[in-house]
């Protein structure tokens, strides 16, 4: 799913860029202190579960997470999203530092968007949230997967059929993040559902 140094034109990596840094600075403006432990928690999360890559063709699968970082964490989702994708950048080489920005974009905005669903539907009840989490956790893999597709279409024809390769490789994680965010938050709302309410002011 991320995006190596060279794929992107180099006006798509600074469109994306600036994008992402205007990004950052709104997600920092909804962090409070108290939030750090979660936040920290949850890029953790987030940092390793994308490592684990299964190589397909000229792509490659992971977990993604954008669905439950964004309920989890609601604006301050983009904030954990681009600290993890930097520390992978950095550390193990994935993605890279020229494409971050776009790699941000293409987890972050669907970890925004699928955070104000689950919020707006999720409710009060076990059922309802389990529901929510569920309809949160696929639609950010699929919304992440169809940004991938778009930014390798940018590329030129070349990327054309790895970016078709890519969505249609993504079908089997959006399955498998629609179970494992049903389950998180089924299980965080009988342990600790003061979890699921955003604290950031």
């Amino acid at each position: 799913m991320h995006i190596s140094d060279g794929v992107l034109p180099a006006t798509i990596s600074l469109a994306s860029y600036a994008l992402t840094l205007g990004g950052t600075a709104l997600s920092l403006k909804f962090v409070r202190p108290e939030e750090l432990p979660k936040i920290a928690v949850v890029t953790s999360a987030f940092f390793v579960a994308s490592l684990i890559h299964l190589p397909l063709g000229p792509t490659s699968v992971h977990l993604l997470l954008p669905g439950i970082v964004g309920a989890l964490l609601g604006p301050a989702a983009f904030l954990s999203i681009i600290v993890g994708l930097f520390l992978q950048s950095l550390l193990f080489q994935f993605g890279g530092l020229t494409a971050l920005g776009a790699n941000a974009l293409m987890m972050g905005l669907p970890a925004l968007v699928c955070g104000l669903l689950f919020q707006w539907i999720r409710g009060s009840s076990l059922m309802s949230n389990t529901v929510a989490g569920a309809l949160a956790g696929g639609l950010g893999t699929f919304l992440a997967a169809s940004f991938l597709a778009g930014l390798l279409f940018t590329s030129g024809e070349d990327f054309l059929g790895v970016a078709k390769l890519a969505l249609a490789a993504h079908i089997p994680v959006i399955i498998i993040e629609t179970a494992i965010s049903a389950f998180t938050i089924s299980f965080i709302y009988r342990v600790k559902p003061e979890l699921l309410k955003w604290k950031q002011g």
